[in-house]
């Protein structure tokens, strides 16, 4: 029985407690909390889209203005700390957490969490994919998976907890992983943190409160100067490293070739990197042969860089995840075909300056749609260079898809690559790629 989890269970009895946000994470909670019949009640910005009627539960949808005299406080992932009402609560002394920190915290299984502002998803795929293969049973949670708070009570000092988390959920965190991974830094989300400073800080705090491995890329310009009492490996795609590296599409391990660029299903060194930080985070729990022929049948994660179909000699790829520039840098440069691209989106008040050079150098025809397509614009066009590219602007993703369609020739790749997030016409980049898919299909 894990005593922890009895013991914040008689807490959460005995407490006035607050849900902020119900969206994925919080939902198996308020099923949790119902059943040991807490007294809570529901905080939301919104109209709460699902039906919440069983739980007969206060629910206030016009914000936070009535979260005051609360014990603990959960809250989404959308719902900042810094938010004024939540940091008077704090100091009037509740417990504001969230689920996932209370799964880091509560459970007896080692635990992995993964990070970075690009490749985390695919990263945090892969380790849990690796360590499968070597026998592990594994709890795949946070920003994708299940939420595992309901699932605790299942784990046990064998198992692995594999958790990807964003800047919002470690945003502070009182709690680190066992191993914690940092797959890059770059300017991300920078609608919602206040600075790049802060962003940076949420990032760092999967490290800084308990003893253990760290995994960072030797590459990126912030991670690679970060400093930690913790065991440090670095992997890398542009130098040999005192752990997993890539050079020219192989993947080595101290000096000796472990994989072959050629036998892998996913392409792009972005995503050769990605398994050398999955190795890297893994490599003392898991058999590497298991791992790499595990690794060799991975055909890729939905969404990114996934392949749709094939019409008329022309390749369309679906990688919706892409929600800044530096991702859609990286889809392009994965790539040897000539490509049309389909980019735009909801603005993040990210610089696009750095995407226009690679567009320039691998897109023949570039579609653009949505709120930032004028920022995407004016970057490529105040490039200096002498390559020529078609530019078109659409208003509707069906309408891109169609433009798509007819400029395309044989031998081009349609590449869906936003690099901007989906919020101004989806719900999220999922619901914004699956609807790309189903146009496409229809052709």
């Amino acid at each position: 029985m894990n005593k922890k989890l009895l013991e914040f269970n008689e807490k959460l009895k005995n407490s006035k407690i607050a849900i902020i946000g119900i969206g994925v994470s919080n939902l198996p909670l308020l099923d949790y909390l119902y059943d040991m019949h807490c007294d809570v009640t529901i905080f939301s910005d919104n109209k709460i889209e699902v039906d919440i009627s069983k739980y007969h539960y206060p629910v206030h949808e016009n914000g936070l203005k009535e979260l005051v005299g609360f014990d603990i406080i959960f809250r989404s992932p959308g719902c900042l700390p810094t938010r004024s009402e939540i940091v008077e609560e704090k100091k009037r002394g509740a417990l504001v957490t969230t689920e996932v920190e209370q799964v880091i915290k509560l459970t007896p299984s080692k635990v992995i969490g993964i990070t970075g502002s690009d490749g985390k998803t695919t990263t945090t795929t892969l380790i849990n994919l690796v360590l499968e293969a070597s026998g592990y049973k594994t709890f795949l949670g946070g920003n994708i998976g299940t939420p595992l708070f309901t699932k605790i009570n299942e784990m046990t000092e064998e198992d692995i907890i594999v958790l990807e988390l964003s800047s919002f959920q470690l945003m502070e965190m009182t709690v680190s992983p066992d191993i914690s991974v940092i797959t890059n830094i770059t300017p991300n989300h920078l609608d919602k943190h206040k600075n790049m400073a802060e962003y940076i800080d949420s990032k760092c705090n999967i490290y800084t409160h308990k003893e253990g491995l760290l995994i960072l890329n030797a590459d990126n310009e912030i991670t690679k100067d970060l400093t930690s009492d913790r065991k440090i490996r670095y992997f890398s795609r542009e130098k040999a490293t005192n752990s997993f590296y890539t050079l020219d599409d192989k993947i080595y391990y101290q000096d000796k070739v472990i994989l072959d660029g050629k036998d892998l299903h996913i392409r792009g060194r972005h995503n050769y990197e990605n398994i050398c930080a999955c190795l890297s985070a893994t490599y003392d729990l898991i058999n590497l042969d298991k791992a790499i022929n595990a690794i060799k049948g991975f055909n890729g994660v939905e969404h990114r860089l996934e392949f749709v179909r094939e019409i008329n000699h022309v390749k369309w790829y679906n990688d919706s995840v892409s929600s800044s520039p530096t991702r859609t840098i990286a889809g392009l440069n994965s790539y040897d075909e000539r490509i049309v691209l389909i980019a735009g989106g909801y603005d993040k008040n990210l610089d696009y300056t750095p995407i226009a050079k690679p567009i320039l150098e691998h897109v023949n025809k570039l579609i653009l749609f949505g709120a930032t397509s004028q920022k995407i614009y004016d970057a490529v066009i105040s490039a200096e260079t002498n390559e020529s590219i078609q530019i078109y602007r659409e208003k509707t993703l069906q309408d891109v898809v169609s433009r798509a369609k007819e400029v395309a020739i044989p031998g081009e790749i349609v590449l869906f690559s936003p690099a901007s997030a989906s919020f101004d016409m989806f719900k999220n980049f999922a619901d914004r790629g699956k609807q790309f898919k189903d146009l496409v299909n229809k052709l």
